[in-house]
């Protein structure tokens, strides 16, 4: 069992899990692999593949995904708590306030707030909670502004999970996720790699065997090209930052009308 008040019991024959979020939780941008292209369009993730290596150490695994793309706080925790609840798995991962935190006007302490409700709840459901702190940000030009926004969250995340006994996956400190190769094209979602890393780390905290090391250095790369580098800035001003800033001015989001990718807790494998 892992060392947390609540903690998951691995000897089980039958472990249910739950993940509740936005895009960093579905799975955004690591794509499902499928020569046949059946699913081009669908995202695997750091959540799946959790349960993937769950499913590698218990005889059965069951595994809902509820979370949206560009869900915020209060939108989570009104349209995915209360299924989870309903579902009462063993595990829950609860990621939720980063899209709040960089809009403008986001406020920490409220988003802070919301969250400690949601924990509240599933703790109260006798179920492992696991909960993520956010990215440190510095090292990313754009985002670098929201640096002590975010470390005012992650110290209030961290006292709710001590107040409820969560285990904490601490994102701030995964220092091998600050090199570009760990973020897909758009910067602000984690690559396939970033994704397979952050599993592993996930599986650190439960105490759940997997194979490979998420601290493994990057392999050397070779000097970019000022002029490339600043094409590439263009390119993803272009095709990724005008657009979202388009869907914050007028209040849309990437994940107006979707559904949860996995509603139901359904076996894998």
């Amino acid at each position: 069992m892992t060392d947390f008040h609540g903690g998951l019991d691995l000897t089980q024959d039958v472990i249910s899990y739950v993940a509740l979020g936005d895009s960093f939780t579905e799975g955004l941008n690591d794509p499902v692999p499928d020569d046949s292209g059946a699913a081009r369009g669908r995202f695997r993730g750091w959540a799946d593949r959790v349960a993937e290596h769950l499913a590698d150490r218990v005889p059965e695994v069951r595994y809902a995904n509820l979370a949206v793309r560009g869900k915020l706080i209060r939108q989570i925790t009104a349209e995915q708590l209360p299924r989870a609840v309903e579902l009462h798995p063993d595990l829950v991962t609860l990621c939720a306030g980063g899209n709040d935190i960089i809009r403008p006007g986001g406020d920490p302490d409220q988003v802070a707030a919301v969250f400690e409700a949601a924990v509240a709840r599933l703790a109260g459901t006798g179920a492992a909670v696991v909960v993520f702190t956010g990215f440190d940000t510095g090292f990313q030009p754009v985002m670098r502004h929201l640096r002590g926004k975010v470390a005012t969250y992650n110290m209030h995340v961290r006292a709710i999970a001590d107040q409820y006994g969560c285990a904490v996956v601490d994102l701030w400190s995964m220092r091998v996720l600050q090199d570009r190769r760990a973020w897909s094209a758009d910067r602000l979602h984690l690559s396939s790699e970033g994704h397979r890393r952050l599993a592993l780390r996930v599986c650190e905290v439960l105490g759940v065997a997997a194979e490979g090391d998420w601290r493994q250095p990057w392999p050397e790369e070779l000097p970019r090209d000022w002029r490339l580098a600043r094409q590439e800035d263009l390119h993803w001003a272009r095709e990724y930052l005008v657009p979202w800033i388009g869907r914050r001015l007028t209040g849309r989001s990437s994940g107006d009308g979707r559904a949860p990718k996995r509603p139901n807790l359904e076996r894998l494998r």
